[in-house]
């Protein structure tokens, strides 16, 4: 099982290598990860921008330009529209959200003409977190993507999660489904969505992973809670993956986390898509884009 982002980086190193495809990587932070992509022997990478503003960035940080495959589109929407075309055409295996906004980058990806999203496919946001005071890393679902996930979203969501930690060498990972409490209060969507998905993970509806819900946070994240709630659970205090009720829920998680517990490392990935579509907000660190790519290329 692998438990750090090292591991992920050895894991990737001994793969075929992939190529990654950045829209609109014009920014010091999103070359500087290529770049070390590149050093690190993760991925070949391809910017999609404009070569005057990668070249300058390039010389301000004493970066190779050559180690890069340069498409030369000074404009920011035609950047993102072309680097979409290069995942399409085969020429791309990763795409990678540059200094475009969200919205831009992901409506690229939902055009029903050119785009990236396979008829009746749902998209859903994968992060992995790696967390100084916990055991393992964790696999969270959903923080950017689906704001009001239904109960057919969360099924794909929960699929997507149990995907990825098999990439991540986890057999039957445990997932909870998260609400505000354990107990299950007819009154609170989340608790009613959670119920039924244990119920249907124990049927076998949804396989490959050991699920249960609902769960609250401190329940799933810690053994003593589970004991001092008097709550019997497998998932309890050793959970792999977190399903979030919403958006709102999952993001505070996510930012708290990121901004507020130093020693947090963190990826993130948009999945359904045709290739892995890293993520990750244009202020997170090189750190977090570097740990987004290898986790990319690992699902690729």
């Amino acid at each position: 099982m692998i438990n750090s982002f090292e591991e992920i980086y050895e894991k990737v190193i001994s793969l075929p290598k992939k190529n990654l495809v950045i829209a609109w990587g014009v920014d010091s932070h999103s070359i500087h990860a290529a770049a070390s992509a590149i050093e690190k022997g993760l991925t070949k990478v391809t910017l999609v921008g404009s070569q005057e503003l990668i070249r300058k960035v390039c010389d301000t940080e004493k970066i190779d330009a050559s180690i890069f495959q340069i498409v030369n589109i000074s404009d920011e929407s035609l950047a993102i529209s072309m680097a979409v075309a290069l995942i399409n055409q085969g020429e791309g295996d990763i795409l990678m959200k540059g200094l475009c906004s969200t919205d831009k980058y992901m409506r690229a990806i939902l055009n029903k003409e050119k785009g990236l999203l396979p008829p009746k496919t749902v998209l859903s946001h994968i992060t992995v977190l790696k967390h100084p005071f916990y055991h393992k890393l964790l696999i969270l679902s959903d923080i950017a993507v689906i704001p009001a996930p239904d109960l057919p979203q969360k099924i794909a969501m929960v699929n997507y999660l149990v995907n990825t930690a098999h990439k991540l060498g986890i057999q039957r990972p445990k997932v909870a489904a998260l609400a505000a409490t354990e107990q299950l209060l007819t009154g609170m969507p989340a608790c009613i969505d959670a119920a039924l998905l244990s119920k249907m993970a124990e049927r076998g509806q949804i396989k490959n992973c050991l699920l249960d819900g609902p769960l609250s946070l401190d329940i799933a994240l810690s053994k003593e809670a589970a004991e001092i709630k008097q709550v019997h659970s497998a998932v309890a205090g050793d959970a792999d993956c977190l399903l979030f009720p919403n958006i709102e829920s999952g993001n505070m998680f996510y930012k708290s986390n990121s901004i507020l517990t130093q020693g947090t490392r963190i990826a993130a990935v948009v999945a359904g898509a045709k290739a892995p579509a890293v993520l990750t907000s244009r202020g997170d660190s090189s750190d977090t884009k570097l740990n987004s790519i290898a986790l990319a290329a690992l699902i690729a």
